[in-house]
């Protein structure tokens, strides 16, 4: 199948590492030229970039924060500086911290909304300016948390579920400019996270594998090609729909 993606921009937030990361790549293989977003570790970013690059893709880093409107203005100016539009947004930047309703702080709170709500609000805005009036796909990331029973996750989730809320409106919202919103919820994907924080090899990944039809946790380019195709021509008539990448873990 063709997916007719080369030639694009798109902006991937929090792609220095992780389903970021993958996203990045697995666009740049198509054609694709991909801003690749970063909060803080250059080094990691320029990775990606050397990857995309080596590999005959087009693709540049750009610092910025997503909960902060002056930083996201630039990412997304420095975007059409160097490429002159955005078709794709990736919004992928998020964070999480695991907790019970008692250990829940308001400096947390407002850290997960800002980042995992506001951002993409805030890169959604932004990326008006620059989607051509032929359309543009947009694509949030949020998690088979924001349905799932999880255990102390009651802010991430609750951040999880107003992406998926924010994903239906702006689908009706954007439609009328053929600008196309869906959502990705992934379940568990083996990340640098996903190591350091001890997940790897422990009882929660036996659990996860063992409750997952498919029988293993996913990796980033399970996550990567179905963004892939939701930013491609092949999704074309799909728009306002959470997609489940979980293995069938729910």
């Amino acid at each position: 199948m063709d997916l007719n993606l080369k030639g694009k921009v798109a902006v991937v937030t929090g792609a220095s590492k992780g389903i970021g990361a993958g996203i990045a790549k697995a666009l740049a293989a198509e054609g694709v030229s991909v801003i690749v977003n970063y909060a803080s570790s250059q080094a990691d970013a320029d990775n990606v970039v050397t990857a995309i690059t080596n590999a005959g893709g087009k693709a540049t880093a750009v610092k910025a924060s997503v909960d902060n409107a002056a930083e996201v203005a630039q990412l997304f100016a420095t975007a059409g500086q160097t490429y002159g539009k955005v078709d794709i947004v990736v919004n992928n930047a998020g964070v999480y911290q695991f907790a019970p309703i008692e250990g829940v702080t308001e400096d947390e709170f407002h850290r997960q909304f800002n980042i995992n709500v506001l951002g993409p609000i805030l890169t959604t805005q932004e990326a008006l300016k620059y989607i051509p009036a032929t359309g543009g796909s947009i694509i949030n990331i949020s998690s088979v948390a924001s349905t799932a029973r999880t255990h102390s996750a009651s802010v991430y989730s609750a951040t999880k579920g107003a992406l998926d809320t924010l994903t239906r409106v702006l689908a009706v919202e954007l439609g009328p400019k053929n600008i196309r919103v869906n959502v990705v919820a992934p379940g568990p994907v083996e990340t640098e996270g996903f190591v350091t924080a001890g997940v790897k090899g422990s009882e929660m990944e036996a659990s996860f594998i063992a409750t997952t039809p498919l029988g293993r946790v996913g990796q980033p380019l399970d996550i990567a090609k179905v963004v892939t195709f939701l930013a491609s021509d092949a999704s074309g008539w799909i728009t306002a729909e959470r997609l489940v990448a979980s293995g069938g873990l729910i």
